[in-house]
């Protein structure tokens, strides 16, 4: 049975559903935002009622206590009074700015871009002009939709990255479970094999045949040991890096094509690395395998060790077709390949061996139509 069809029409489903929660937020802190604004006009309004009552009253009348009561009541919206005389008021303004004209200017160019002003007057003669901006209240209700998309987004690109991690999680658990059967089951016939190795010795065969014979089985050994390691911590002792990678440079050299030139340069002759020899060999083996493959089995293969302060760092060039700068990392993910065939987790196996078990690192050097040099480095251990 095909479940793809059914998945991806539930994850669109649930992609409107949001889209349509999202929209209908939006939609309802917009009207929320319009009504407020409605309210806020309406309360500047009764303002500038009481305002008028207040000029229009003869000097030695007394001031009721509806207009006293509106005037004290309002604290939060902040305005600007322009009478006809040209003197200014202003009112919930911070106190340093009070008396700042340029200031005072400036709000009411932006008080009437927020607000239509309101005239304070009757058809006859207007008294004054009202300017008011939006109050603190209103302006924080503004910037809501913003943070709620934020908070939307974030939410959702934690669910995103729990569930990725989890499959990746799932994923490794399935790999490192097939790695260690894979192992077991080379185990029985690699037995057969040393067993009947050990008679062939005993027969009048030559003895560089049954050598050589050893020597495969021994590498065969080596690759059983790198998958039952697969999914758990390996051992990190102190080794000589440059006798490991001369030794993984000696069995692929014995075993390539006559068309790949080797070679291997070391100015040093020990320098002592914490590592696991199985798996760093592995990792070795994959980048000249990788760099042979590049130059379609013809080419030249250098490997060289550099010392560089308290770090070693290994070279492995091929003459290859290069790899193209936007994929300097895209070649370590798990999947990438620009092969024909192949499940591209050779560069991804390297990348976590030497930088998750050995705490190294490794990257593309440099890369041309030429060729590719591909380096890894490692903090030399204490002697």
């Amino acid at each position: 049975m095909n479940f793809a069809p059914e998945k991806k029409t539930t994850n669109i489903i649930l992609l409107i559903t949001a889209f349509v929660i999202v929209s209908l937020i939006l939609w309802n802190t917009n009207s929320f935002f319009k009504k407020f604004k409605e309210e806020e006009r309406f309360k500047m309004e009764i303002w500038a009622a009481a305002q008028y009552e207040l000029q229009s009253m003869p000097a030695d009348a007394e001031i009721g206590n509806l207009p006293i009561f509106v005037f004290q009541k309002n604290t939060s919206t902040p305005m600007i009074l322009i009478n006809k005389d040209g003197s200014i008021k202003v009112n919930n303004f911070p106190k340093e700015h009070e008396n700042d004209s340029i200031y005072i200017q400036r709000k009411i160019v932006e008080f009437e871009s927020q607000n239509t002003p309101i005239a304070i007057g009757d058809n006859v003669e207007q008294l004054a002009t009202l300017y008011y901006g939006n109050s603190e209240v209103l302006n924080k209700l503004k910037y809501y939709p913003i943070a709620l998309m934020l908070i939307i987004f974030l939410f959702g690109a934690m669910i995103f990255f729990f569930f990725k991690t989890n499959k990746a999680s799932e994923q490794n658990k399935l790999w490192a479970g097939m790695a260690k059967e894979t192992a077991h089951q080379i185990g029985t016939p690699l037995s057969s094999l040393l067993g009947w190795n050990e008679l062939l010795k005993s027969e009048n065969i030559n003895q560089d045949i049954t050598k050589e014979i050893e020597k495969d089985i021994t590498r065969l050994e080596t690759i059983t040991e790198r998958f039952s390691k697969i999914g758990s911590t390996p051992k990190l002792e102190k080794h000589n890096i440059v006798e490991e990678t001369k030794s993984a440079y000696e069995y692929l050299k014995l075993r390539s094509s006559k068309l790949i030139n080797f070679s291997f340069s070391s100015k040093i002759e020990n320098v002592p690395v914490l590592m696991n020899p199985s798996l760093y060999n592995w990792t070795i083996e994959n980048l000249v395998k990788n760099g042979i493959d590049a130059m379609r089995g013809k080419g030249n293969i250098a490997i060289e060790i550099l010392l560089d302060n308290n770090y070693v760092k290994i070279h492995i060039a091929d003459t290859g077709s290069g790899i193209s700068k936007s994929d300097y990392q895209n070649i370590f993910n798990p999947g990438f390949t620009s092969k024909k065939r192949g499940w591209g987790l050779g560069l991804s196996l390297v990348k976590r061996i030497i930088e998750e078990y050995h705490k190294g690192k490794i990257k593309v050097l440099s890369s041309t139509k030429e060729g590719t040099i591909m380096q890894i480095s490692f903090k030399i251990a204490n002697v």
